[in-house]
């Protein structure tokens, strides 16, 4: 099942996107774990190309997705769901946005995949005119849109959201935008986009015109495994008593912020780990759980210095082998090497150094960043 994932690299690559390979195998992992991904970051590092390549490069055609700029003013469902006219009884108002169409097309097309983007997410606060989505999520119930028998245009009383819409979300952070909260975070598999000095070094060497065009279609054979492995729920089973042991180590540090996880979560990561294995064997069980604990664990980190650091030094050091002082030696340390011999979860590990010197700096940090 991994050639899905090898030749979305080989035709983004070849259409002239610049993506690390790993990135692009956790960003399809983690639409497979779970239909809700947030993608995060640094504004101009490719969160919507790379939403928008893989959604032209597996469909057959353009009904199939929906790209949906979010406004500031959004403080209700009514732009991605509509309303009931309360003129007219009998008629309900489709959104501009086309998201209720596709939903409904999703729900008639089991077989294709369908997906929904929602561009700079947070413009608005996402709980006001997302949260039934949120809640079905988990609950499997539809969404009630009006009084069963009072209206007869073609679109149900109550909607399903069907396993086969799959939804992106892009973030930027800045002083215009709205923080998530840990209810939308725990939904959803979060990845954080930056750009190295050595990917930049490279853009600048060789830029290079992209072409989208190139990737319309090319992927719509794999569509039907792609569904196929989005219905895999296993866990993981390689090395599964020391992901375990390591999951469990930092629930109990996260515990201390109130920022623990539940059942859900820790389900979750399983099913992120075994994805992953599925896709790319090559990678080592700990560079999987390094990913996990990326995408599902650290977003839910957020507080005061006084609360925050003493947490981020312990889970530093359980992302470390031997004995090392994490404050002086890493933390402190501008030219660290985080690819070191020594180090478990290199992700996992430099981005709670970043958490570290914000708490410091600004007196708060969260897992976002400006």
């Amino acid at each position: 099942m991994f050639s899905l994932n090898s030749e979305f690299k080989a035709t983004s690559k070849a259409a002239g996107l610049r993506y690390d390979g790993k990135l692009i195998t956790r960003y399809i992992a983690s639409l497979l774990t779970k239909p809700f991904v947030i993608l995060t970051g640094l504004s101009g590092s490719g969160k919507t190309k790379l939403a928008q390549a893989f959604v032209q490069w597996i469909c057959q055609d353009k009904s199939q997705y929906e790209i949906v700029p979010v406004g500031a003013d959004w403080t209700n469902r009514e732009p991605l769901l509509g309303y009931p006219n309360a003129l007219k009884p009998n008629e309900y108002v489709k959104p501009d946005s086309d998201v209720l169409d596709l939903i409904i097309r999703a729900s008639t097309h089991p077989n294709l995949p369908y997906f929904l983007i929602l561009d700079e997410m947070n413009l608005s606060h996402v709980e006001r005119y997302f949260a039934d989505f949120l809640s079905v999520m988990e609950s499997k119930e539809g969404i009630l849109l009006y009084s069963e028998g009072t209206v007869d245009n073609g679109v149900p009383s109550k909607l399903f959201v069907p396993s086969n819409l799959f939804i992106i979300g892009t973030v930027n952070i800045d002083e215009t935008t709205n923080m998530f909260s840990p209810k939308v975070l725990d939904r959803a598999n979060t990845i954080e986009f930056r750009v190295s000095d050595k990917e930049m070094e490279n853009f600048l060497s060789d830029i290079q015109e992209i072409n989208m065009d190139a990737l319309i279609n090319k992927g719509a054979s794999t569509a039907k495994s792609f569904l196929q492995m989005a219905e895999n729920k296993s866990f993981a089973k390689i090395d599964s008593k020391e992901i375990n042991l390591t999951l469990v180590q930092f629930f109990g540090e996260l515990k201390k912020t109130g920022a623990e996880f539940g059942y859900r979560s820790a389900t979750e990561m399983l099913r992120l780990i075994n994805q992953l294995t599925e896709l790319d064997e090559e990678l080592t069980t700990n560079e999987k759980v390094d990913i996990a604990i990326m995408q599902k664990l650290l977003p839910k980190l957020h507080g005061s210095r006084r609360k925050l650091c003493p947490v981020l030094e312990t889970l530093g050091s359980f992302c470390l082998e031997g004995e090392i002082k994490i404050e002086k030696e890493v933390f402190g340390k501008a030219d660290f090497d985080y690819n070191g011999k020594n180090v478990l979860y290199p992700l996992s590990l430099e981005k709670i150094t970043r958490m570290h010197k914000g708490a410091v700096e600004n007196g708060f940090a969260s897992f976002a960043e400006a």
